[in-house]
């Protein structure tokens, strides 16, 4: 779903400031000690609800703690495609080049809120890199029935019902599978960047949904045995979470009940008369 923008400029002032008050050192040791829980890993993927502006602090915060202890392989990210990287810029380099290196899109992803995490890796001298599957590449992954076969028949059906639920329940039947195929290729897109961005001895850093995240749904499904992951998924309040699903739960404050399908569910209003 798309990020409440006020909610992610707020995030931003947040993210700039956290240096300068004892509460966000705190929570910068905190999320310190919890990556080091967490290693050793090849790859330690971050799952995030995209409109807690907390989960972009923690990823940025997450980003300078391998790069501390010299472990930040690179960091991938769902918001970018894949082909786009960061490699050939110097760590001087500018908001605009970065921008530019990764093809932003600020009306999906908007840099206010993940600015910060990028120019942390940027700065710590580690590649940034796009993950997600090119938007050209959509429509033949609908097309793509072999993709049917990259998950098994309950994780299929699974992923499937997500779809109706990432939808509002408002898709035509006819379009669950294709729309599922898109999100098994974007998984497949986000597997293979981790791979390729492997360093022996780092850890490739992963921001993703918390659905791309899920052990039993998402990218780890498409990752070789041989690739030791780790799947964090960064939680607004509490809740139920399928066992299994994550290696480790880090719960952040619960963000107002908001219905996501609320405008798009809305009945068209009645003209005069």
């Amino acid at each position: 779903m798309t990020a409440v923008l006020a909610a992610l400029l707020l995030g931003s002032t947040i993210a700039l400031s956290a240096c300068s008050s004892p509460g966000a050192l705190d929570a910068q040791a905190t999320t310190s000690r919890r990556v080091a829980s967490q290693l050793p890993t090849d790859a330690l993927l971050l799952g995030e609800q995209h409109d807690a502006v907390e989960h972009q602090v923690i990823e940025r915060e997450a980003v300078e703690a391998l790069a501390q202890r010299g472990r930040l392989a690179a960091l991938a990210l769902e918001m970018a495609e894949e082909g786009n990287t960061t490699a050939h810029l110097h760590a001087d380099a500018t908001e605009v080049q970065v921008r530019t290196a990764l093809s932003w899109n600020d009306k999906a992803w908007p840099w206010a809120a993940y600015g910060p995490v990028v120019m942390a890796a940027v700065r710590a001298g580690a590649p940034v890199i796009g993950a997600n599957l090119q938007r050209a590449h959509m429509k033949d992954a609908m097309a793509d029935v072999s993709l049917d076969a990259q998950l098994a028949e309950p994780a299929r059906l699974a992923q499937q019902d997500a779809v109706r639920d990432g939808h509002c329940r408002l898709l035509p039947e006819s379009q669950i599978v294709p729309m599922t195929r898109i999100q098994i290729a974007r998984d497949r897109a986000m597997a293979q960047t981790v791979v390729k961005a492997r360093v022996p001895g780092k850890t490739v850093l992963l921001v993703i949904g918390a659905g791309h995240g899920n052990k039993l749904l998402g990218v780890p499904q498409h990752l070789p045995t041989d690739v030791a992951i780790k799947a964090v998924r960064l939680q607004a309040g509490p809740g139920d979470n399928a066992a299994g699903a994550f290696d480790a739960v880090w719960l952040t404050p619960a963000l107002p009940e908001k219905d996501y399908c609320a405008d798009v569910k809305a009945p068209p209003p009645r003209s005069a008369g």
